[in-house]
């Protein structure tokens, strides 16, 4: 392929430009021997970028920071962020680098090399967590959620220094942008209400040009919070590590690291090695969610108004819709699941409907993702459920409608980690055969059957990492 013709790349550099303050130039770690893992090419060519042309030699340099177009400007994001309550000044991307805007979207490598943000790490990051990132990520824009997405995972070729040895790997990641709720917190600890001004101006440009001022900012990214947690919800995610540094202004899922998708359904359910707690488990999301949209709120206070009582009026109303949203998309949301419409029930006999159903399944322990298919299927139940199926089935619902909401396939955690296991180990048969299945997830195809299951009985106890 080294025959094929290097195109010309123009990457913008808004955030550099505009926000030098929060952005330290800097050069990728030299890779010697990339390799391609995977490669996202339907996402390629809506970027502008020619497949063929990433899988060569000068594209993989391209891919891996190594080869930036002409008066590009990469630079690593400082922010802070709350991270498990506790508040940290200063974060910032400390493997990672934003490479540009390309069509208007951020250009992103992770394990790109230590930066100044670094914080003692080695700025590196391993295939299995990079993969995973990539497979969760694809998996979510596939089911409508809205996420960053991954362009590429390429293998640096190096060994890094876990638990034990792993491979090395980049991952090269597309988002809206990457500005966070820690981002603000970030400006406003340095006191310039001028730099603070200037990143909600960015923002407002960027992702909600019509609401014209810093309180319609607040209101917009409360509102798109909302519906992305409900999100989640409906479709049984876990985040697992929402700092207010892994909350986008732009309303994009980001961070993909110790998350996983909920089987048997328990609000309680946590998955990261780390929280031990259950500071961030399945059913505290949208309260966390609130919670650090609370922070934001207090990053942006000096811009709400020059009285401070009057600002944070404006603040605690903004904050306030968030529930009313977060409630009306749920709702908006399960109507979906369950195949019915407002003819067929209201609100609050859906609300009375839902709250039941998800009683019985934590009770029996069934899986959340099958449940709804199976519905749709006939399933009749036992006992109490029996008698939920036939209060529903008394609805009329419309179970075609059901099957093109309700996924079939989603990263299964074992199954996650069997293709992760074996691409770590050079095999990325059971990666490819995973993401033909999750990237597809609502239409049924034989051959696929396997990726319907939940886990063996011997799966045991799973536990997910931050993926460093």
């Amino acid at each position: 392929m080294s025959d094929v013709s290097a195109p010309v790349i123009a990457l913008a550099h808004r955030f550099a430009d505009e926000l030098p303050e929060m952005a330290v130039a800097f050069s990728a770690a030299e890779v010697a021997a990339p390799r391609l893992l995977v490669l996202n090419e339907p996402l390629a060519v809506e970027l502008g970028l020619d497949p063929e042309w990433l899988r060569t030699r000068d594209g993989l340099r391209f891919l891996t920071g190594n080869a930036v177009p002409d008066g590009a400007k990469p630079v690593a994001q400082a922010y802070a962020g709350h991270q498990f309550g506790g508040y940290s000044p200063r974060l910032g991307d400390g493997r990672a680098l934003l490479l540009g805007e390309l069509g208007g979207r951020d250009l992103h490598l992770k394990g790109s090399g230590r930066t100044p943000f670094a914080r003692g790490g080695d700025g590196l990051a391993a295939v299995g967590p990079m993969l995973r990132e990539y497979v969760i990520s694809e998996a979510m824009h596939a089911l409508g959620i809205p996420t960053t997405r991954s362009l590429a995972v390429i293998a640096t070729g190096k060994s890094i220094v876990r638990e034990n040895l792993a491979p090395g790997a980049i991952l090269v990641r597309v988002a809206a942008s990457h500005l966070r709720v820690g981002s603000f917190q970030f400006a406003r600890a340095t006191g310039d209400d001028d730099l603070l001004g200037r990143l909600a101006a960015h923002a407002i440009e960027r992702h909600y040009p019509q609401v014209g001022d810093p309180v319609g900012l607040y209101r917009a990214v409360v509102g798109a919070q909302a519906e992305l947690i409900a999100r989640w919800m409906l479709t049984g995610f876990i985040h697992g590590v929402m700092n207010t540094d892994n909350m986008t202004i732009s309303g994009e899922t980001i961070d993909y690291g110790p998350c996983a998708f909920m089987d048997a359904f328990d609000p309680a359910t946590v998955f990261s090695s780390i929280d031990e707690g259950g500071r961030y488990a399945y059913g505290n999301q949208p309260a966390i969610a609130q919670w650090n949209l609370a922070r934001l709120a207090e990053a942006l206070l000096p811009l709400f108004g020059d009285d401070q009582e009057q600002a944070i009026s404006r603040a605690t109303e903004a904050l306030s819709e968030f529930r009313e949203r977060y409630v009306a998309a749920t709702l908006r949301g399960f109507r979906a699941k369950l195949g019915l419409t407002e003819r067929d029930v209201d609100d609050a006999a859906l609300t009375s409907l839902t709250e039941d159903l998800l009683a019985l399944l934590k009770a029996g322990r069934i899986d959340f993702t099958s449940f709804f298919r199976n519905l749709a299927g006939g399933s009749e139940g036992d006992g109490e459920l029996a008698d939920w199926i036939k209060r529903w089935r008394a609805l009329s619902p419309d179970t075609e409608a059901m099957n093109r909401v309700n996924p079939l396939y989603i990263p299964r955690n074992h199954l996650v980690e069997e293709a992760l296991a074996a691409a770590t180990d050079g095999d990325l048969e059971p990666l490819h055969r995973l993401l033909e299945a999750i990237t597809s997830p609502f239409d049924e195809r034989p051959g696929l059957e396997r990726f319907t299951e939940a886990a063996p009985p011997d799966f045991g106890t799973y536990r997910t990492f931050c993926g460093t």
